[in-house]
């Protein structure tokens, strides 16, 4: 699918980025364009993978004028660049709305002005019944990558929903662990927290699932394990702190769940089994030719009132295993 194609990723230098751009390297691009913000970043992505391919290019996904010039020539979009963090969306409500609402409007103004064939927005658990400014957001822009299909039928538009990617940027356990290693403490929110993990291997997954087998209009969901945050704590705590390390709860911050929800009970009518690894969801707006495509492939519906974190929870023997997986913790012999 990839082969000799031009592909725009934003936000392009975090955990995600560099993972998917080592990824489609091995898939012969013609070029991959890192479109974000940080100067320092680029410059160390450039020196990492010191690869002809790539062209950097410092923009803004809030500057239409910059977006829509470095998308010309473009075959896929993957859409990565967002403000994440829940406190500081919080704190700064109207800088979410910019990039991660107005960001979009311009992606898709974009993507469509210059035909290109198919863009993937990576939205998030919190966009489900969102309680937080970030999640808010973020469900909004669903929304509006979801009705970009109705208004243009040269440009494919899809979502992902992901959970917690281990070691990204901002990410509970290399925070766990700096303050283990710091502090010799670390707090929690909530003991009873639970949350989804993937693998970053598993996240790319995820979008090349959602960009080759979408028609347009869908949001593709992993099946996920939740685990405790408590569960993740105790093992950081036992494998990075001494006798004297202990878990502090400190209860939840602003616009944070005590449970995360990847598929609401409002959206479980229109979901189904796509396969042994994924959910996907069909939008409330007709879409031409959509549920036809997929009445065709007889998929088994959803069954669930919901798909939350809580509903299927490892141990935290899993938990274990989880990290060492993630390299974060050593197998214990």
């Amino acid at each position: 699918m990839f082969k000799e194609s031009k592909i725009l990723i934003t936000g392009a230098t975090g955990s995600w980025g560099n993972e998917l751009v080592t990824q489609l390297l091995d898939m012969k691009p013609n070029k991959i364009v890192i479109y974000s913000r940080s100067e320092l970043n680029q410059v160390n992505m450039q020196r990492k993978f010191n690869n002809d391919k790539l062209k950097f290019i410092i923009g803004d996904i809030r500057d239409y004028n910059a977006l829509k010039q470095a998308s010309q020539g473009i075959d896929y979009i993957f859409h990565l660049a967002a403000l994440k963090h829940v406190p500081i969306c919080e704190e700064q409500p109207y800088e979410a709305i910019k990039t991660n609402i107005l960001g979009i409007e311009n992606i898709i103004k974009a993507a469509i002005e210059n035909n290109v064939k198919k863009v993937i927005d990576v939205s998030t658990d919190k966009a489900v019944d969102p309680i937080n400014v970030y999640g808010m957001t973020k469900a909004i822009g669903e929304k509006l990558i979801i009705h970009a299909n109705t208004i243009t039928d040269t440009t494919k538009f899809v979502c992902i929903r992901a959970g917690n990617v281990l070691g990204t940027n901002g990410s509970v356990v290399p925070y766990f662990i700096n303050q283990v290693k710091k502090f010799n403490q670390i707090t929690i929110t909530d003991l009873e927290m639970t949350r989804y993990f993937l693998t970053l291997k598993q996240a790319i997954e995820l979008l090349f699932k959602g960009i080759t087998n979408s028609v347009g209009g869908e949001i593709f969901v992993m099946k996920m394990p939740g685990y405790k945050i408590s569960d993740i704590a105790s093992i950081i705590k036992d494998e990075f702190g001494d006798e004297n390390c202990k878990l502090k709860e400190i209860g939840k911050r602003a616009g944070e769940k005590l449970h995360e929800v990847l598929i609401s009970r409002y959206e479980a009518e229109n979901s189904y089994i796509y396969d042994n690894d994924y959910y996907v969801i069909l939008p409330q707006i007709y879409i031409p030719g959509l549920k036809e495509y997929y009445n065709k492939l007889n998929l088994k519906p959803l069954n669930k009132e919901e798909y939350s974190s809580k509903d299927y929870l490892l141990g935290i023997k899993e938990a274990r295993e989880m990290l060492v997986k993630g390299g974060f913790i050593s197998e214990k012999t």
